[in-house]
């Protein structure tokens, strides 16, 4: 089991890395939309990801459109500050695909007017513009897998409940 993030044009290779490092702590795959606001050689992005690249599947695309070839007859969910639906009310399907615009400006209004019904977003105080986007990213992530039981995730003996009331 596994989910899909994907990134519509991300600008900071430190997000990006970021990102790609929690995609391989959970067997999430990395989808990147162009044009990117860095080089995949980039310094701050490897450095983000530490160690973690051979963990991971990356794909490419060279533009949401053709992102949005391969995505059908999956679920996609668009991650907005725009969104009515908190994004922990929602249910994630195996496979999903969480989609997440740049740092700068989000995903396309049209984007988000179409799809209404599959987009979210994260509480936050009125004041707050946005979340950074490998936090927001994360979130969401563990929501989904959270719903899914975590299927995957999980190492027998390595899980230990507190016991609060003792």
């Amino acid at each position: 089991m596994s989910i899909n993030i994907v990134l519509i044009e991300p600008e900071i290779p430190q997000n990006t890395g970021n990102i790609a490092r929690t995609c391989a702590a959970i067997g999430a795959n990395l989808h990147l939309v162009r044009p990117l606001g860095f080089s995949v050689d980039d310094k701050y992005l490897k450095r983000a990801g530490l160690d973690y690249w051979d963990l991971l599947t990356v794909s490419y695309y060279d533009s949401l459109e053709d992102f949005l070839e391969t995505a059908k007859n999956i679920q996609v969910v668009y991650i907005t500050t725009k969104a009515d639906t908190v994004y922990s009310d929602f249910i994630y399907e195996e496979g999903c695909y969480l989609v997440f615009g740049k740092e700068t400006k989000g995903l396309p209004e049209e984007l988000l007017a179409k799809n209404h019904s599959t987009s979210v977003r994260i509480p936050m105080v009125n004041k707050a513009r946005s979340l950074n986007l490998s936090n927001s990213a994360a979130i969401i992530a563990y929501e989904a897998y959270r719903q899914m039981g975590f299927r995957g995730l999980q190492k027998e003996g390595h899980l230990h409940r507190m016991d609060w009331d003792s």
